[in-house]
């Protein structure tokens, strides 16, 4: 019995202190372990299986819009980078760099991988030659290693798992639309399929990708009211054409340079998943991208599991076939109280229990882990009402982070009022900016909050400036980030 009552216990509420909540909630799910490398993890198969949903569904959306995938080398010579010179100083602090191999020093020095917009550059110089060759539309799933000095399982590790997709195009017209369709398609992807509400907007000129003309974000609230930057789109323009000679001819046979974009999300999406669904009892997993979407646990006295166990087989069955991700717990070495806790911490969506005075009545008992109370379910039509759930289960988790985020959300006029509010309360506040970097980083400094976009649709336009007091240009969204 003190066994089953520590067992979520162990978790620290949420309240008392949210890092440390993180941390034993995915350690004790088993989604990950730290590696023998400092800022490196290892995705055990719950938390793999995470990304491979996310990686699945999204790879599914890229070939729907005609994106093809490739493969382009971790290793990048020193040069690559040296030719845009804003691309470098972006990144030379987080470069991990190869000097020696096979025993000998290299010639130059190679940077492993810590994203490829030069890799893709070098090798599209080579491919495009005329208007024809154009667009180029690629993604990339890969790895790349970024040094942190802080990090953080999943959400910022020295090395991680992302897609990153790289499109030439004729002109801007086209580019900036591509920008834009990959970014909705972040968005779509975010709030349908992982059940996380996303404001969508522009990044502010100190914010954006290191390289890029413009840089749009979608950004989740976590329960500890933070920022994620969940997916990042970004217009190009020319700049990485001319650093790379990537030019073809057009349609009036004269040389011009192709306009680029690039765009990503990585595994910082599971670390969002854990962070805006999660509570005191542990994972809550939308349906949707859940490893196991349904757990059936047999209940009733021991003498019973030769009655039960043929009935929850059957079940599992049907499930199966109407391609219900489904497992069965059929221990027989810890109580069904003892399972029912491990699934919840697991953030399975829905249990299904069943004993022998179900199947006297005909039923199966569904928990779900959010959305509503148990419910009695005929077992002739468990395999239509299961799907109906889930579906629900997925609506009340959008929901819920849709209600949490608006009653930690503001619209403030002042830099004391955004001070007062992250010290008492924390979220996201909308404020007016006058546009420069002076009063950014004013906000920055005496708050610890920064400009996470320029939504594209605010709750409220702001006309002043929260610093200066002078004529708003932006209405900005300004929060304490990851």
């Amino acid at each position: 019995m003190s066994k089953e009552k520590g067992f979520v216990t162990e978790i620290t509420p949420q309240s008392e202190d949210f890092s440390r909540w993180y941390i034993d909630v995915i350690r004790k799910s088993e989604l990950m372990d730290y590696a023998p490398v400092r800022g490196c993890i290892v995705f055990r198969p719950d938390g793999y299986e995470l990304w491979e949903n996310i990686q699945r569904e999204l790879d599914r959306r890229f070939k729907e819009t005609g994106h093809r995938n490739a493969y382009f080398p971790v290793f990048i010579p020193e040069s690559f980078f040296l030719k845009e010179k804003e691309h470098v100083e972006g990144f030379n602090p987080e470069l991990p760099w190869v000097t020696e191999a096979g025993g000998e020093k290299l010639e130059e020095r190679l940077a492993i991988r810590p994203t490829s917009e030069t890799m893709f550059g070098y090798m599209y110089a080579r491919w495009i030659k005329s208007y024809r060759d154009l667009p180029v539309l690629i993604n990339q799933w890969a790895n790349v290693v970024r040094w942190e000095k802080r990090t953080l399982p999943f959400l910022r590790t020295s090395e991680f798992l992302w897609q990153e997709g790289h499109t030439a195009h004729e002109n801007e017209e086209d580019a900036r639309a591509e920008t834009m369709r990959m970014l909705e398609i972040y968005r779509d992807f975010i709030e349908n399929y992982l059940a996380i509400p996303v404001i969508a907007g522009q990044k502010t000129p100190s914010e954006k990708f290191a390289g890029a003309v413009d840089t749009y974000s979608v950004e989740a609230m976590t329960k500890d009211g933070r920022a994620v930057q969940a997916g990042t789109s970004h217009y190009l323009g020319t700049k990485f054409a001319e650093a790379f000679g990537i030019q073809y001819l057009d349609r009036n046979n004269k040389l011009q340079y192709v306009h680029t974009t690039s765009w990503g999300v990585s595994t910082r999406l599971i670390g969002s998943i854990i962070m805006v669904h999660g509570d005191d009892r542990g994972l809550v997993l939308p349906p949707k991208v859940a490893p196991t979407q349904v757990i059936i646990v047999p209940v009733g006295p021991p003498k019973t599991r030769g009655e039960v166990l043929p009935r929850v087989h059957e079940i599992y069955a049907r499930l199966k076939d109407a391609g219900v991700r489904v497992r069965v717990d059929d221990r027989d070495d810890v109580t069904p109280g003892w399972k029912f806790n491990e699934y919840e911490m697991r953030g399975v969506p829905l249990r299904i229990e069943l004993g022998p005075r179900d199947l006297e009545n005909g039923v199966a008992v569904l928990a779900p882990r959010v959305g509503g109370e148990k419910r009695q379910v005929p077992l002739d039509r468990i395999a239509e009402e299961v799907p109906v759930l889930l579906e629900e289960i997925h609506r009340a988790m959008f929901e819920l982070a849709k209600q949490f985020r608006e009653e930690h959300s503001a619209s403030l006029d002042t830099l004391d009022e955004l001070k007062a509010f992250m010290e008492e309360k924390r979220g996201f506040v909308e404020a007016g900016w006058c546009g420069s970097g002076e009063c950014e980083r004013k906000v920055k400094d005496e708050t610890g909050a920064t400009s996470r976009n320029i939504p594209f649709e605010p709750k409220t336009r702001k006309t002043k400036c929260l610093v200066c007091g002078e004529a708003a240009a932006h209405t900005v969204v300004f929060a304490r980030a990851y």
